[in-house]
């Protein structure tokens, strides 16, 4: 059974390899080594009026969240090693923000804009549902690896050669499917919902197939993988599942347990929802999942509902 630590002291990454800090991060920042992160994977309260566990964050100016952005970035900055990526998400509102603050740091690679389906409407504005991440690297030396994100999508009227030969997709019998290339546009997530195992109270969990697309793209089996704020924990859930060191810091203790909870559950299960036979497939696909499945004998049946 995982638990978790504090740091009181500088540590070495050996010492954090595979742990969750219960800490507030400015209490810990300065313990963390030096160059030690592959990858971060960061997702900060955004600057809005939101209540976390026992702690309130309110909307404050642009100007006051670009100052607390910045005393952390440039702090976590000597952790990372010059191959570094790092991922940022955030809000419309605050995205101006965040590219402000990171291109002080940091080279910006692009900006990535998700369909979060579940936004409420609005009377008289236009429904909020999507979100960003901003992409960006330590310097011009940096891993991606764009086949292991590939989408695979389901082909409706399919161009053939004058051979008769399916032209960029396969036929297959449960259907003709075409591996794309992943673009700055994603419409392929699905919001945790109830009846999937992934699912926690957090007020602003991450689905863990958004998570694995970052994951996959940005480092290798082995890599070690930082999240400054972890919530429920799906960065480190996911790095696990995915075979790469982890670590991050989280201060509400109500989180902790959740990530201790599905960490220990993802050492019996590594499935990731919408993430299958190495390729990601479009939402509400389940049924050509499985029937890719039951194709190949040994593989093991998806876990969850997409």
């Amino acid at each position: 059974m995982h638990h978790t630590i504090s740091l009181r002291a500088p540590c070495t990454p050996k010492e954090i390899e595979d742990q969750l800090i219960h800490q507030d991060l400015f209490s810990c920042i300065d313990f963390l080594p030096d160059q030690f992160i592959d990858l971060a994977i960061i997702d900060p309260p955004y600057n809005l009026n939101k209540k976390f566990g026992n702690s309130k964050f309110s909307k404050t100016s642009s100007e006051s969240y670009e100052k607390w952005l910045d005393l952390w970035i440039a702090k976590l900055k000597k952790c990372l090693k010059k191959t570094a990526s790092l991922y940022v998400c955030c809000d419309w509102q605050s995205s101006k923000s965040v590219q402000t603050v990171l291109e002080k740091h940091f080279i910006i690679r692009n900006r990535i804009t998700w369909e979060r389906e579940k936004g409420r409407g609005a009377a008289s504005n236009w429904k909020n549902c999507s979100e960003d991440i901003w992409f960006c690297t330590a310097s011009d030396e940096y891993f991606f690896d764009v086949e292991a994100v590939k989408l695979k999508r389901k082909v409706i009227a399919p161009y053939r050669h004058l051979s008769g030969e399916p032209k960029d997709w396969e036929e297959t019998a449960n259907g003709n499917y075409r591996l794309t290339h992943p673009s700055n546009l994603w419409t392929d997530i699905s919001i945790p919902f109830w009846s999937m195992p992934e699912n926690t109270d957090h007020p602003a969990q991450k689905p863990e197939k958004l998570i694995a697309k970052l994951i996959l793209a940005s480092s290798k089996s082995g890599d070690f993988v930082f999240d400054p704020f972890f919530g429920s924990g799906t960065t480190c859930v996911v790095a696990k599942k995915l075979k790469r060191k982890f670590s991050g810091v989280e201060q509400e203790p109500e989180y902790c347990q959740m990530a201790v909870k599905r960490i220990t559950c993802a050492e019996s299960d590594d499935t990731i929802q919408g993430y299958h036979d190495g390729y990601f497939w479009e939402r509400n696909s389940l049924a050509d999942q499985k029937q890719s499945n039951s194709a190949r004998k040994g593989q093991k049946t998806i876990c969850g509902i997409l």
